[in-house]
């Protein structure tokens, strides 16, 4: 019987999941590293391109005026900076005002004012010569480097300093955050590159700050997800009326009646099965190999602990297993023995003796891919395992397992043998990808029956108590149960939008667990239909916000789908469609709408309570990075890769935008932005490092902080660190601490502000992947961390401290200034680059 293209594309996944028969997966992740590091460099590079002509095109603009003042015998205003060895003139940068399109209002508070009435004349004279060259509804900052005295400069070049530009071929500076003071300012250097961070105003000393663990601290509180889309056989219910799975490097036990949940957390890198020992107490947990922050792979291995206490009892075959555990099986005699099957190319089997921690016997099973692996119930010298194109019955004998293939004979050999169970009789049933079930004799190795069963693949099978059984259908959504002679008795259809039946976990005879292809598991009985008491994303996640008064967050991400989580009961309260990739999100002040930036420049804003789309918008025709509305809800910026920040005004309590201007200055993609309290300034990184911001900054204090580039966050970048590592950061509300989601599965809880290098953190594991994003929620009782390719949404609960909204510093403080634009800093806006 043919396979769809649908069952075809579920069955390359399930293949690849299982474990690759050559070496081609390692050589394109070494690829793919490879061509990220190029295209870093690139980007840099251009970074580097675009400056030099930035500097170029200023020097020629400021040339005539110098002349000008030189004739006149007059002392040019300008003051001379020194950057990477070249002497600019500072110009005078232009204000949010100096952009507004035709026909916008200037108010009076927003001016920048200057107090000698000279400058002013000397300003307008300026602009009229074209020193000041606006581009229409664009915000330009000029490129204002790090401050020194004239007569330092004039000090080194008496000395004969050599000017130095850092570039790609020059020797780079150590790559950890090292600190050089210098001025009123200190560096920070990523991949071999400064970065200037100014010192606030209220810092005298700056070597004598001390940087101290927080006093806050994180418990997993609940974990959102569940791995159902490449892994099966995941599934399970214990006496306690737990259902135990795993996402991420989680094990979840959840108690399906009190809609509670415990952790197993001893796992170093994603856990990729399960089994259940005959007491129903005791668990085994396999996970993949994965690898440190520094590429170096970790070793797989096998945990067996207590379900009650958690308890880990005994680890095994560290140092033995390669890529990871695929399958692991219990013995049915007193669970004595566990039988292991690797995802090396072999996929090699071994059977362990887990209370002495002895590997018994080991031997080379297939190179394709196994699906799994179990001891027969009747024997335990019999081992069968299945998977693409083979079903094999081993038997222990003299301390060696010999293998037989099963016999398709007159039937059909299917592609994949895609699960089996024991009947009650000793016979083995599978199901394989032709939709059959295929009765197996127990000692001829032959089919007997072949039971037409689903429309494409049957993806598990489940055994009753009475000897009835469950199957799973892949293609048609199907659970079908069957009498002990296989005749059909009840069936129904799971909904379409929960994906196939990926397994079937039996919890009274009548009640059913369900876990799906599309990361959900649904309860329920064939008589009442089944709701999900367990849902997630499918796909990588980077959208995270939280809602200004409420214990809600928004989540999106490649799946196409946005999700309205309540982090109080822990239930989802909304899904919706998006039609493209969400990549970020934010709600407004008011907490009624949020907006969503997708992966083609277009953006929605959702009414919270409806979902439904008030706006639909477009900048650009590249992804957006990050939405962020200013403190006030008056203002919405928009982040993208054509490496434009769009403001707009938000009227009608965030349901009607337009357009107010353009900020315009990076070389490289927007990553990060935040707004100042007074919803005047805003500070952004880019993807090449650089951070743009006015000049007042060092004493401006801001409404959020998620940048992960500025001063008060320098100390959260590790030893090593490239400028890639971390991902997202958080202040919290109360402003004492800072969370960091960071490249290699951690999450990082700091002091803040953070400003020196190396600063101690608490870090908590969780996740099996990069962590995209991280956020707190309104009265900073909770914080969410979402992974990337584990599709994990952890929600922490954060403990000691306090809560509430204080906006103390545990040690330092940074003050708002008291006057905006009094001084020739206020009116400068600076461009740092790296």
């Amino acid at each position: 019987m043919a396979i769809s293209g649908a069952d075809c594309l579920r069955l390359c996944v399930d293949d690849v999941s299982a474990g690759s028969s050559t070496e081609f997966p390692d050589r394109l992740s070494l690829m793919e590293m490879r061509l990220q590091a190029q295209d870093d460099e690139i980007t840099l590079l251009k970074s580097s391109l675009a400056d030099a002509l930035r500097k170029l095109r200023l020097h020629e603009q400021q040339i005539p005026l110098l002349k000008q003042q030189l004739i006149a015998g007059k002392t040019p205003m300008w003051s001379t900076l020194t950057l990477y060895g070249y002497l600019l003139p500072v110009m005078p940068s232009l204000s949010l005002q100096d952009a507004l399109p035709e026909g916008v209002p200037l108010m009076e508070e927003d001016l920048i004012k200057e107090t000698p009435e000279e400058d002013d004349n000397e300003e307008e004279r300026e602009k009229e010569q074209g020193w000041c060259s606006l581009v229409e509804e664009s915000i330009k900052p000029t490129m204002v480097r790090s401050l020194q005295q004239q007569q330092s400069k004039s000090s080194d070049e008496g000395q004969g300093s050599a000017p130095h530009t850092p570039t790609s071929s020059s020797p780079a500076p150590p790559k950890e955050a090292v600190c050089s003071p210098h001025g009123q300012s200190i560096k920070m250097f990523i991949r071999g590159r400064p970065i200037t961070m100014y010192i606030p105003s209220n810092i005298q000393n700056y070597e004598e700050l001390r940087m101290d663990f927080p006093t806050e601290k994180l418990d997993l509180d609940w974990v959102y997800g569940y791995r159902g889309r490449d892994c099966r056989g995941n599934l399970y219910v214990l006496p306690s009326g737990e259902a135990v799975y795993f996402i991420a490097c989680v094990v979840v036990l959840y108690h399906v009646t009190n809609r509670t949940q415990r952790h197993y957390r001893k796992h170093t890198d994603c856990v990729r099965c399960l089994a259940i020992h005959p007491d129903k107490v005791l668990v085994a947990s396999g996970q993949t190999a994965g690898v440190d922050k520094d590429g170096k792979p970790l070793q797989p291995f096998v945990h067996i602990w207590d379900s009650t206490t958690l308890v880990t009892l005994q680890q095994i075959g560290l140092g033995t297993f390669e890529r990871g555990v695929g399958s692991v099986a219990f013995s049915n005699d007193a669970g004595t023995f566990l039988c292991v099957i690797d995802e090396s190319n072999e996929h090699m089997l071994s059977v362990w003796d887990w209370k002495k921690n002895t590997m018994v016997l080991e031997v080379k099973s297939t190179t394709e891919a196994v699906f799994a692996v179990e001891f027969s119930p009747a024997d335990t010298s019999n081992i069968i395992t299945c998977g693409k194109s083979h079903v094999y019955f081993w038997t222990q004998s003299a301390g060696t397992l010999t293998k037989k293939q099963g016999i398709f004979g007159k039937y059909k050999k299917p592609k994949f043998i895609m699960c089996f169970v024991f009947s009650l009789t000793g016979d083995v049933l599978t199901g394989d990808s032709e939709g059959n079930i295929l009765t197996w004799g127990k000692s001829t190795f032959q089919i007997m029956k072949q039971t037409r069963a689903h429309e494409g693949s049957v993806f598990t099978l489940c055994i009753l108590q009475g000897g009835a059984l469950l199957s799973g259908g892949g293609k048609d959504r199907r659970i079908i149960r069957w009498s002990a002679d296989l005749a059909p008795e009840r069936e129904c259809e799971i909904p379409e939008k929960f994906g196939a039946v990926r397994t079937i976990a039996n919890v009274d005879g009548e009640e059913l667990l369900v876990g799906t292809t599309r990361n959900a598991i649904l309860r329920g009985t064939f008589s009442d239909g089944f709701v999900a008491i367990v849902q997630g994303h499918v796909d990588e996640m980077w959208g995270l916000a939280t809602h200004p008064s409420q214990n809600l967050f928004l989540t999106c991400g490649n799946d196409k789908q946005a999700c309205l989580w309540n982090a109080e009961d822990h239930s989802l309260g909304w899904c919706t469609h998006l039609e493209e990739s969400g990549l970020c999100a934010d709600f407004s002040p008011n907490g009624s709408v949020v907006s969503i930036g997708l992966s083609t420049g277009r953006w929605l804003v959702l009414d919270v309570q409806t979902r439904e789309v008030v706006c639909d918008l477009t900048d650009g025709n590249e992804q957006l990075s990050v939405m962020r509305y200013s403190p006030d809800g008056s203002f919405l910026a928009v982040g993208s890769h054509d490496n434009f920040i769009y403001i707009y005004s938000v009227m009608e309590g965030g349901r009607r935008y337009t357009r107010f201007g353009k900020c315009t200055g990076h070389s490289s993609f927007i990553t990060h932005l935040d707004w100042s309290k007074d919803g005047k300034y805003i500070m952004s990184n880019s993807g090449d490092y650089e951070i743009l911001y006015c000049k007042s900054v060092k004493d401006r204090e801001w409404a959020s902080y998620t940048c992960v580039l500025g001063f008060h966050v320098m100390g959260v970048w590790l030893e090593g660190s490239d400028g890639t590592d971390i991902n997202a950061l958080c202040r919290s509300h109360s402003e004492k601490v800072v969370a960091v989601a960071d490249d290699f599965c951690k999450v990082h809880l700091f002091q803040y502000p953070c400003p020196k290098p190396k600063a101690p953190s608490h870090r908590y594991d969780g996740h099996g992947s990069h962590v995209t994003n991280v956020r707190f929620t309104h009265i900073d009782s909770h914080l969410l961390s979402l992974g990337g390719k584990d599709t994990c949404i952890l929600q922490w609960r954060v403990k000691g401290g306090g809560t509430g909204d204080s906006r103390e510093h545990p040690t330092l403080s940074f003050p708002l200034s008291s006057s905006i634009g009094s001084s020739e800093q206020g009116s400068q806006r600076e461009k740092e680059t790296v």
